[in-house]
């Protein structure tokens, strides 16, 4: 497969994306997570997407990748920012959720495509809720996967991840960079579908080259951090929603996933064993699956 990169004024910002597949056939978006532009989406996937019939359509979100980076904005102190959201103060950020769902919809409406099946990982399952709750006629299908409600009380981030998100590269170089990005995955994988130390290099080494930004991380956590509980406006979803969740996820605990999937009305659930908060190769084939199957029972 040849990926070409696109880019599109949508929004008001500069939007990379990349396209496969017949032109003909239904639209399947996928929207990745904090920190990880497009190339997080393992090429088996996408690959194997396409040869199931659809066309894909791949996004790296404002702020990473070769999309816009917005430094302009000012990016106010994280800490401080933490303990006002904890004492119940409002506090302005960057910008929001809902403004990384405009730049999709954006998007969409540049390409000319009127409605996809959405499928969003992490924080893309976040901007894949709020399409579906705000612009419910432009999705066929929703796929949520290793995200959640953003309702506070549920389980925080294991100690393990959070010790290692909380670590700095040494330096920019290079090498510094790769090493962290390494141990970062590495804590937030799956520990039933160990990954060597080669082959994770690799998939790290094409995010790195695709483009990490440390600013753009920092935005990106805000509006996270920032976003209000979507538990009770996910209950008047209506699209059909599939939930993927695996129960090793140290990072977006599985009570997230369960979340999602109480919250919108007959949504199916899938758990798998020994997942975390990544894509293990040898589960791809079964996801892979489990999205057509869910995008294809959709009437069209």
């Amino acid at each position: 497969m040849i990926f070409i990169d696109k880019k599109i004024n949508a929004n008001g910002i500069s939007i990379a994306y990349q396209i496969h597949g017949d032109e003909q056939n239904p639209v399947l978006l996928l929207v990745h997570g904090l920190s990880t532009p497009l190339t997080g989406w393992p090429v088996e996937m996408v690959e194997s997407l396409v040869e199931k019939g659809f066309r894909v359509l791949l996004i790296d979100n404002r702020d990473m990748g070769k999309s816009e980076q917005l430094n302009h904005l000012a990016i106010p102190n994280l800490l401080w920012t933490v303990i006002k959201i904890k004492c119940g103060f409002s506090v302005n950020v960057p910008y929001q959720l809902e403004d990384m769902m405009l730049d999709t919809l954006a998007l969409l409406d540049a390409l000319g495509i009127d409605k996809v099946h959405v499928v969003g990982a992490s924080m893309g399952g976040m901007i894949a809720q709020l399409i579906a709750i705000n612009h419910p006629d432009r999705l066929l299908s929703l796929t949520s996967i290793m995200s959640t409600t953003g309702y506070k009380q549920l389980p925080a981030i294991d100690v393990e991840v959070k010790r290692a998100l909380a670590q700095k590269p040494a330096s920019s170089d290079y090498e510094d960079r790769l090493n962290y990005h390494v141990n970062k995955w590495r804590a937030i994988g799956s520990p039933q579908y160990p990954i060597n130390e080669t082959d994770l290099s690799l998939r790290v080494g094409k995010l790195l080259e695709r483009g990490i930004s440390g600013k753009g991380t920092l935005r990106q956590i805000l509006a996270i951090l920032t976003a209000p509980d979507r538990t009770e406006r996910l209950k008047s979803v209506l699209t059909p929603t599939l939930v993927i969740h695996g129960d090793s996820d140290g990072l977006v605990h599985l009570d997230g996933g369960l979340a999602t999937a109480t919250a919108i009305s007959k949504a199916k659930l899938q758990i798998y064993q020994g997942m975390g908060h990544d894509f293990p190769i040898e589960l791809i084939p079964s996801i892979v699956n489990d999205i057509v199957e869910h995008a294809q029972a959709v009437e069209f």
